[in-house]
């Protein structure tokens, strides 16, 4: 039985090693060969790709059994190092689009970022300025007039100040600015601090829970390796003119799966700490009455925070 999970175990790694890093990173090959072989003057030469992958084929080391073997070899492993490099720059691309931590970054990046935010600052107060005097009125003819106002520019107003961002931003993206958000609310609403509580609340969530935010994280690291993909096509367009689509095309579909893998996980976030605070609390011995406020998340944050030590340290 346990020969027979561990077989099962190593053939689905092998398939994910396969499919995540050996055939994207394959094609990277042929593309790049592709882009030596045609360059620029016969981009779209068809036949003198064919005509040299037919030289290549008459070689002596394509030809013998061994050569092949080393040459398959020698492409997945490059494969599998492209792979691998696309990952790394995914993280990059991720960390570059949270942003969590900007204040931190090298002072060129990071004055860079501070006016971006300033200006996202300032696009999202003028529509939320825009939200509010739609609520006025909705509310003048709501009290005037007995009847509800047509919702259409009220919903039209929110989605304009929701495409800045969810909360007055942070953060010098859309998607930084998302996540950011459910920090945001969950310390104006209910004086609950989400990095100090995560990590407690993680470990006592339902596991149908934990894999949903899971499945969450892993399309986000998905999309971001992506963009991976697209950093390592690009330098491509140097050689080969028709690689400069190629990475235009991956870096606006890892965009838009971005925003849609961190706009899922931050509700899913959001949505697991109001609903299984409270049995934190339980857990932790804060007697507490009713759901999630604001005087339990004062106790649930006080309780959590480490305090300094009193006194001289024990010699």
């Amino acid at each position: 039985m346990v020969g027979g999970f561990l077989g099962a175990l190593g053939q689905k790694l092998a398939e994910r090693w396969l499919t995540l890093l050996v055939l994207p990173g394959a094609l990277l090959i042929v593309t790049a060969t592709v882009s030596r072989v045609l360059g620029h003057a016969h981009a779209l030469d068809h036949q003198r790709l064919i005509d040299r992958i037919g030289q290549w084929a008459q070689a002596p080391v394509a030809s013998s059994v061994g050569g092949q073997v080393v040459l398959l070899g020698a492409v997945l492993a490059a494969a599998a190092v492209a792979g691998l490099a696309a990952q790394a720059l995914g993280t990059l691309v991720q960390r570059a689009v949270l942003a969590a931590g900007w204040r931190a970054w090298p002072r060129p990046f990071r004055q860079w970022v501070y006016g971006r935010v300033v200006r996202r600052r300032a696009r999202w107060g003028a529509a939320a300025q825009r939200y509010r005097q739609q609520l006025d009125a909705d509310a003048r003819s709501l009290a005037l007039l007995g009847e509800r106002a047509d919702s259409a520019p009220r919903r039209a107003a929110h989605q304009a100040m929701h495409r800045v961002g969810a909360e007055e931003p942070d953060r010098p993206t859309w998607s930084g600015d998302r996540v950011h958000a459910v920090s945001a609310r969950l310390e104006r609403d209910h004086h609950l601090d989400l990095p100090l509580v995560w990590p407690h609340l993680w470990l006592m969530l339902p596991e149908t829970t934990r894999a949903e935010i899971t499945a969450a994280e892993q399309a986000l690291t998905r999309a971001s390796t992506l963009g991976g993909w697209a950093a390592l096509y690009a330098p491509l367009a140097v050689w080969w003119w028709p690689a400069a689509p190629v990475a235009g095309v991956l870096a606006l579909t890892a965009r838009f799966r971005l925003r849609g893998a961190v706009d899922a996980y931050a509700q899913l976030l959001e949505a697991a700490v109001r609903l299984h605070a409270v049995e934190l609390a339980e857990q932790l011995g804060i007697e507490h009455a009713g759901p999630l406020d604001r005087l339990l998340g004062d106790a649930l944050s006080q309780r959590l925070r480490t305090r300094p030590r009193e006194g001289p340290p024990p010699s």
